[in-house]
This record gives C-alpha cells, sequence and structure tokens, in this order.
C-alpha cells in the first residue's frame, strides 16, 4: 500500500534513553516513577518520540484484549470498529482520556477497545486466539488508513506519541495508571522518521519493545517475519524486534534465553572454541534463525506478562545498567535513572555483551 503517513520532521543523529522497573512481588508501581526516572534521561532525546508501558493498568478487564488505536483521522473509526465487532466481541470502546497541554499542540486521537475472542472460537485453542488478535492488528495497521494500533495484549496499556518524556507523561495521564512492570523510552530518531506512530514502545499482544540504536538487519528481518503473515507499517525498525520475538517464543517455542541467543549469537569463533553440546545448540540456533539475527548497535528492554528481558548487542555498542532493592529491579540506559528511584540500590551491575538479562514475578506474585 506504500507510506500511509508523511512527517515535516527530518533526519536528526543522537542516542534514545530507555528504562524498565518491576516489582518481582507484583505490587503495583506508581506511573509517576517511571516518568521521573526516565525524564531524568530528557537529553538522550529530542522531543520526536516518548512512550510508556504499563503492565497491570487494567485489572478489572485483565482478561480481555486491550487495543489502543491511534487515529490521525477520526474518519479511520468506523472502519476499524467495523472489522473489530466482525472478527472479535466487542466488551468496551472509549476514548483514551487525556490532558490538552500547550506542548502537544496537535495529536491524533486515541481509542482503546476491550475484546474477547467470539463466540465460534475454542477457548482453549490459546495459540488461535492471539493469532486472531494478531490477524486484527495486521488487518488494521496495513488496510485502514489513518488508525495504527498502538497495543493489543491483556491488562497492558501503552502510551507514546511526538513529544519529550514529561509532556507525553503529561498528556496520557501517566499519574493515574500503576502496574507491575513499567517501561519508558525517550527517542531520538535516526534514520527513521519522528512521527506518533513511529515512537516507541512497540508491541504484538503482550510483548512490548523499546530500543536504543540502529537494526541494520532490518530489511532481512522485516522479510522474515512477513513470511510468517506479520507486517511492518510503521517506518522503524524497532517495529521488527517486537514481530520477532512473538515469532520465536510464542510461534516457535523457544525459551527466553534461547530468543535472545538467536537476536544477539554468540559469534562463530567463540562458537568452535565451545564443548561438543554447547557447540551444536548454538551452531542449530544461528543455522536455523540465522534471519532472525538482529546486526548493527542496540540495547532492547522487553515487557512481557511475567516479566522483562534486557539485550545488548554482541559488542556492547550501547549502554545498559542493572539496578536492585529488594523485589525492585529497574534496568536503564543510565545509572542515574536508576538512582532516581531506587536511591539506595543493594546492586548496580552492568551486563555482558550479549548476556541477556531476565527478571520474572516471584512465583507467588499476583497480578
Amino acid at each position: 500500500m506504500g507510506i500511509k503517513s508523511s512527517t515535516p520532521y527530518g533526519k536528526d543523529y543522537g542516542g534514545c534513553g530507555l528504562v524498565g522497573i518491576i516489582d518481582r512481588s507484583g505490587r503495583s508501581v506508581s506511573g509517576d516513577m517511571i516518568v521521573s526516572s526516565l525524564t531524568s534521561m530528557k537529553d538522550r532525546g529530542n522531543g520526536l518520540g516518548s512512550g510508556y508501558a504499563v503492565y497491570g493498568a487494567y485489572p478489572d478487564l485483565k482478561n480481555s484484549f486491550g487495543m489502543h488505536i491511534m487515529y490521525n483521522d477520526i474518519s479511520a473509526r468506523g472502519p476499524v470498529e467495523e472489522l473489530i465487532k466482525t472478527k472479535l466481541k466487542l466488551v468496551l470502546a472509549e476514548p483514551v482520556p487525556v490532558k490538552k497541554i500547550h506542548a502537544i499542540p496537535d495529536p491524533p486521537q486515541f481509542w482503546r477497545y476491550f475484546v474477547d475472542p467470539p463466540a465460534t472460537i475454542d477457548k482453549t485453542d490459546e495459540d488461535g486466539i492471539d493469532d486472531l488478535i494478531v490477524s486484527v492488528v495486521m488487518d488494521i495497521n496495513e488496510r485502514i488508513d489513518n488508525a495504527y494500533v498502538v497495543s493489543s495484549g491483556k491488562n497492558l496499556a501503552v502510551f507514546k506519541g511526538v513529544g519529550h518524556p514529561d509532556a507525553i507523561a503529561e498528556f496520557f495521564r501517566m499519574q493515574d495508571y500503576s502496574g507491575y512492570l513499567l517501561l519508558g523510552h525517550t527517542r531520538f530518531p535516526t534514520n527513521t522518521p519522528g512521527w506518533w506512530g513511529g515512537a516507541h514502545p512497540f508491541t504484538i499482544l503482550d510483548w512490548s519493545i523499546v530500543h536504543n540504536g540502529e537494526i541494520s538487519s532490518y530489511g532481512t528481518n522485516k522479510r522474515y517475519v512477513e513470511m510468517f503473515g506479520y507486517k511492518c507499517t510503521l517506518l522503524t525498525d524497532t517495529e521488527v524486534v517486537a514481530y520477532l520475538l512473538d515469532l520465536l517464543i510464542r510461534k516457535k517455542g523457544l525459551s527466553l534465553t534461547a530468543a535472545a541467543s538467536v537476536l544477539a549469537p554468540p559469534f562463530w569463533k567463540d562458537i568452535q572454541e565451545m564443548e561438543p553440546l554447547k557447540k551444536d545448540y548454538y551452531t542449530a540456533l544461528r543455522m536455523c534463525y540465522a534471519n532472525a539475527s538482529l546486526n548493527g548497535p542496540f540495547a532492547i528492554l522487553m515487557g512481557f506478562d511475567n516479566g522483562i528481558l534486557g539485550l545488548n548487542d554482541r559488542i556492547k555498542l550501547r549502554p545498559l545498567i542493572v539496578g536492585r532493592k529488594g523485589d525492585i529491579v529497574a534496568i536503564a540506559s543510565e545509572e542515574s535513572a536508576i538512582r532516581e528511584v531506587i536511591a539506595e540500590p543493594d546492586d548496580v551491575w552492568a551486563p555482558k555483551a550479549g548476556e541477556p538479562i531476565i527478571v520474572t514475578l516471584k512465583e507467588d506474585a499476583k497480578h
């Protein structure tokens, strides 16, 4: 169909800032906390994109899929709602509450739809239900002009747009939300346009991604995921990472650790020096999923319904720091962003290049 949106913003260079905060006990963390942490890295962005993901945002509707949809033109709302009602059971539709502010003069409109699978589908077929939600997201993004799905997971809310972290937080009233896991991102676009749909996080189902860096393998990765029905329509390289993780973990059945090893695999020279079983394992991963490997400098945080994963590229060209105090774990681009919300952490460390940091909820956590 071609590009669906134009942007007046030019090409700039710099580095993004990202942060993730999780309470492993399942207790809610205030939206103000992630805003404070992210805003402390405001100079890592340039005002062309910021965003937040909140896991645990909709406890009263946690069993329904929550679809946040951005309308560049409200005339797209009719076709979107017709598509949703045709394929899904609509539980609730309402505008996303926002606050008019001077810093964001002409925003798109945002609506949220809580949906269940139709009565005709087998409720025990979780993968089939997820595939249906993914197909609806792809249909809206690809086929309906001026409409883009911002998020589509259960008990997950994503808020993003063009603006600095504090402005986006004020616009979407982040102080009204809390969750057991929160992600934040401030953007400094390099090779992709700074527009509302291109802000981070990028999501599909319960997966959400924030990213600092550049995916130079985007063309290969894009062609690979599109073989499985995903469509990259949001004009930025990060979108493909969300789809890769859904494909590798949900569809292909890889563990989080294995998926991380696909995205940032060991170098061949290092694999050759491994003991035989380990060598065979990593050789198989590299050969089977070569087109899913990410090239270029990157640091990513991936949120999912049970935790968070942090990952650097194989030579650590982008920063990533971890801090912990009790059940609270924060991962960020800068240690200062961690200390903004954890004044005296028990531990602070920098993961090695290509080393995944996986933090999950405790087994008895309620969320």
